[in-house]
């Protein structure tokens, strides 16, 4: 079995929150209180991953990292401050735990003898179909 990618604590004092009033139905909940939680991390300059897992994580997450090396989460899911700021924070879990292993190189193989046969055979049985649609030679 494989062992499970390590866990990183982030200080709370890395993560920026802000607060907003969410978008869709909901009426008056909606239209009064900031439940859309946006979290701000500054991935660039946080000591709290190794170097090269912010490399992979900055490869990986490029399009949701802003130019001043923040990545920006937002979620407005639920009907609660809280509830949102959990999901925001459970997000870039997700996030690290997926960039936390490097990818295994491949191993180059190559198919068997059995395989080339069948793909060999198909391809003649393709190609033979094929010369039968064709109109007859004339002798």
């Amino acid at each position: 079995m494989a062992p499970a990618a390590p866990v990183f604590e982030i200080p709370e004092r890395e993560l920026v929150f802000s607060f907003a009033r969410s978008s869709g139905p909901g009426g008056q909940n909606v239209n009064k209180t900031e439940t859309k939680a946006t979290l701000r991390w500054d991935v660039s300059r946080s000591p709290s991953i190794p170097a090269d897992v912010r490399a992979r994580f900055v490869r990986t997450f490029a399009t949701r990292i802003t130019t001043d090396g923040e990545l920006v989460i937002s979620s407005q899911r639920h009907r609660d401050r809280l509830r949102n700021i959990d999901d925001c924070l459970e997000k870039l879990q997700s996030m690290l735990r997926q960039v936390a292993k490097p990818r295994l190189k491949r191993r180059p193989t190559r198919p068997s003898r059995g395989a080339v046969e069948r793909r060999i055979v198909e391809k003649k049985r393709r190609g033979g179909a094929k010369r039968e649609r064709r109109r007859p030679a004339e002798d």
